[in-house]
């Protein structure tokens, strides 16, 4: 009998944003898939064939990890770096000019060696070309504050600008690295004012 089903956000501390506070957290290096594009995520078609690239990959990771490995875990939340040559562009919402890296949790114990072989088995029923943007590589965030946002994401600006010019700044730090969402909530399912979105930022000392 193996252990029972891991769900990262209920044990890992990363993932316990709280709402309204704004929280300095050391986030651990962890390894992601990946998937890279640009524009507006509402409309791009980039953005949704990246979400349906990472998944079954994810998936068959997680068979994989149960079935010969005997360990289960819930898949973790779509995650997503956000990146802009001004980062103004995300207070004022200006879509058009975002790139953006899609990202999934994979568990610690899974290798490169099994990435490959749910790489083989997801390619094998659907072709390599839904598989070729994807990577697995780490990701090292390092100190970061975040903090939980409920509702429309158009509405995350305030909190954006909270978190830049105040927060940061007032805490002696400045913004490094890229900024960080975790969706809690299924965006394609969930009402755009019940949505349960982690902002976080990496910071570093002035």
């Amino acid at each position: 009998m193996g252990e029972s089903k891991v769900d990262f956000k209920k044990t890992l501390p990363s993932y316990a944003a709280k709402h309204r506070k704004f929280e300095f957290v050391t986030i651990p290096k962890m390894r992601y898939l990946m998937v890279d594009g640009t524009g507006d995520p509402n409309t791009s078609p980039a953005f949704a064939q990246a979400i349906e690239q990472l998944y079954p990959i994810a998936y068959a990771l997680k068979f994989f990890s149960k079935d010969v490995l005997d360990r289960d875990y819930v898949v973790p939340p779509l995650e997503a770096l956000w990146r802009a040559e001004n980062m103004d562009a995300f207070v004022r919402r200006e879509k058009s000019k975002w790139s953006w890296t899609l990202l999934l949790m994979v568990p610690y114990w899974l290798t490169d060696e099994h990435f490959a072989k749910a790489l083989h088995k997801v390619e094998s029923k659907t072709g390599k070309q839904t598989t070729a943007n994807v990577r697995f590589t780490s990701l090292d965030e390092g100190l970061c504050v975040q903090t939980l946002h409920i509702g429309s994401f158009d509405d995350e600006g305030p909190v954006l600008k909270e978190i830049h010019e105040r927060t940061i700044p007032d805490a002696g730090f400045t913004m490094t690295g890229e900024h960080h969402e975790i969706y809690l909530s299924d965006f394609r399912k969930v009402a755009p004012d019940k949505l349960r979105t982690i902002l976080r930022q990496p910071v570093k000392k002035l």
